[in-house]
């Protein structure tokens, strides 16, 4: 009889991590010389007076476009805004309401802008949560702007649209 063993791994939660058809490490990180040894991670912090959350230390997630452990810096406008749709793999879609000034009729109007906005693993995000960004380089066709905070969890019982009746 033959004995069929897994392949070794340098660690036995890296398969966990692999979720993509390429390998997924820390450019910075070398996995050879970490081999039985505490395995070391990579983070930085963005500046502007937004803390590294503790999953993006802690954790072991692999995300090149993660402001906090990956190779994206910060840079231009921060806005908040509301979380609307968290369909996407990484990315949610933020809405921003404002108010354009009509001169001719001398009030305003209503208008809104929706951003989509890369979302790190390093946040639980839900609808309906108040969530602070930073616009960064375009990560893709249409993302310009990185999740640096969550500033209001949503309620949990509300989570998606409710008719409130009559």
């Amino acid at each position: 009889l033959l004995l069929l063993h897994p392949p070794l791994t340098l660690s036995s939660t890296m398969a966990d991590i692999q979720h993509e058809r390429a390998f997924q490490k820390q450019a910075a990180i070398s996995l050879t010389s970490r081999i039985g040894k505490k395995k070391g991670r990579w983070y930085k912090n963005v500046g502007l007076g937004f803390k590294t959350p503790r999953e993006a230390i802690d954790g072991d997630y692999i995300d090149k476009k993660c402001p906090f452990t990956g190779n994206v810096s910060i840079r231009g406008a921060i806005l908040r805004g509301v979380v609307v749709s968290t369909k996407m793999t990484n990315t949610i879609i933020i809405r921003r309401d404002y108010l354009h000034w009509i001169r001719k009729y001398k009030r305003f109007e209503k208008r809104h802008k929706n951003i989509a906005v890369h979302a790190s693993p390093a946040f639980r995000v839900r609808e309906g949560d108040l969530v602070t960004i930073g616009q960064c380089r375009p990560l893709c066709k249409t993302v310009r702007f990185n999740l640096l905070r969550i500033d209001r969890q949503a309620a949990a019982a509300s989570s998606g649209k409710v008719f409130g009746g009559m």
